[in-house]
């Protein structure tokens, strides 16, 4: 039986709640509402981690923050770590990457065999948060200058990166068909879109009227849960209101670019079609986390509520699993095991691995129904983790008080139920299991070590001649286009797809 390939797209900060397949929104997304209609669409999928490069290298590795050392947005992810693309290189596959993943350190490859482009983000240690000095703002932390200058534009730092980012994709998906041999392919495309600063060129931002835009509630802040003020704090909003129309503003140009990202994957979409690529190919969505986007009165990322923490997921392949919905709660984690099983292929025993596969939910024979999720980073003090079962969602720490939710029947988490007592015996259980998961003492231990041992070495690499560990894409111009040393005729051949017969 022939592999299929498989397509892994993502998005960058896209809040599950605010799509339209996973409830009313006015957010336009006619691609992927498609490929939601005709694949499995996870409603309770969920990041292991609230901010970009923890998210991510718990997303390829399948392995929770804690054990890799993926504390913050400056940590190094170490070369040893197995990844869904080492896995599936094992098994045959070409692995490519294409945008975004937030290395830090010296491997930029992490088992894709190329990567198409550079990265968005730096790949050093410059962003490493400081537990040793918790009430000084870094100059580098998220500021409300993304929300206060919201609008519309001709072009961005991001609208460049994505525009290479899907060009890429399509030029490797146009190579693919245009070599000989039927070895398969894992492509990821990864977007830096619906991300902040909050723009997006007119013909996005012409999708929506003002009139469209719900305003997000938001709560006093003195009434907020001690890791949301320091949030506030962090990102520089603490006791500054913002504009009505700056919000909006903020929320339209987000909507435009979920649509932007749309309309990249129709993109994709039409480039599997038009080289016959579509039959033979599994089509993955999902993103690393989501976005306030002012609900609460918190913006961007760095928490456990449902508009930071759920991810969009769909798994489209018609003719393998039939359309449906999986309603238990599952992670980007997850992945790993599944692109495996997806591949025909098995986990190596005695490698560690916290996802669990997504292959039973796929086949419609149900599957796990929990997620575990630890943040280490900014606004934090301590570690501060997550446990999604069943009905409801647990937030943990040692520093700040718990928090329990029921998101099933209050997914706006507007009632906090730790103090609830008819939910004493359901907080009490999660409590004990939470202490035995987690040596937060010695978390709290780890992260201040690799936090100490990167600010130094951050700030020694600073000093004298720059080596940057940013990837650089290799481009062999001798084999570009038309060159002396390859037969021209034969050249335009093997370039034109299809391909014209030989004897004409």
């Amino acid at each position: 039986m022939k592999r299929k390939n498989i397509l892994f797209i993502m998005a960058d900060q896209m809040a599950a709640p605010m799509l339209p397949f996973y409830g009313p929104s006015p957010v336009k997304l006619p691609n992927l509402s498609r490929l939601a209609a005709q694949g499995v669409v996870f409603d309770s999928a969920y990041c292991n981690s609230p901010l970009c490069a923890p998210s991510r290298f718990t997303l390829v590795s399948g392995q929770l923050p804690s054990k890799i050392g993926a504390y913050d947005n400056a940590a190094d992810f170490p070369a040893d770590i197995p990844t869904y693309a080492h896995y599936l290189r094992r098994l045959g596959y070409r692995t490519a990457l294409s945008g975004k993943m937030h290395f830090c350190g010296p491997d930029q490859l992490h088992g894709y065999e190329e990567r198409l482009t550079s990265d968005i983000y730096p790949a050093d240690y410059g962003w490493a948060v400081n537990w040793d000095e918790p009430q000084v703002r870094p100059s580098w932390y998220h500021n409300m200058s993304s929300v206060l200058q919201a609008g519309p534009c001709v072009r961005t730092n991001q609208l460049d990166f994505d525009e290479e980012v899907v060009f890429k994709a399509q030029q490797y998906l146009f190579d693919h068909i245009r070599e000989d041999g039927d070895q398969p392919f894992c492509l990821t495309v990864s977007m830096t879109h619906p991300h902040d600063p909050y723009t997006i060129p007119k013909k996005f931002w012409d999708l929506y009227d003002d009139a469209d835009i719900p305003l997000p509630t938001a709560l006093n802040q003195d009434e907020l849960d001690p890791h949301s003020q320091r949030l506030l704090k962090v990102y520089d909003l603490w006791d500054k209101p913002l504009p009505v129309d700056k919000i909006r503003d903020a929320r339209r140009a987000y909507f435009g670019a979920c649509s932007y990202i749309d309309a990249n994957v129709g993109k994709l979409l039409e480039t599997l079609d038009d080289t016959g690529l579509i039959d033979d190919t599994i089509i993955v969505f999902s993103g690393d986390h989501g976005d306030m986007l002012g609900e609460k009165g918190l913006w961007y990322k760095m928490h456990w509520f449902e508009m930071a923490a759920r991810v969009p997921l769909l798994i489209s392949a018609p003719g393998q699993f039939q359309a449906g919905r999986v309603s238990a709660a599952v992670s980007t984690a997850d992945l790993l095991p599944t692109f495996v099983d997806l591949a025909g292929g098995s986990l190596e025993p005695g490698l560690p691995l916290d996802g669990r596969s997504l292959l039973p939910h796929l086949q419609g024979q149900g599957g796990h129904d929990e997620v575990f999720g630890e943040y280490m980073a900014e606004g934090t003090v301590s570690p501060l983790m997550m446990i999604r079962r069943g009905a409801y969602k647990f937030i943990y720490s040692e520093s700040d008080p718990c928090l329990l939710f029921d998101v099933v029947n209050d997914p706006r988490e507007e009632e906090e139920l730790s103090q609830s007592p008819q939910h004493r015996q359901v907080f009490e259980d999660f409590l004990a299991q939470a202490r035995t998961k987690w040596d937060i003492p010695a978390i709290h231990r780890d992260v201040l070590a690799s936090q100490r041992r990167r600010r130094f070495v951050a700030d020694a690499l600073t000093i004298g001649k720059l080596k940057s560990w940013d990837h650089q894409p290799l481009v062999d111009a001798s084999q570009q286009y038309m060159r002396n040393h390859i037969d021209l005729d034969d050249l335009e051949r093997k370039a034109r797809y299809p391909q014209p017969c030989q004897n004409q």
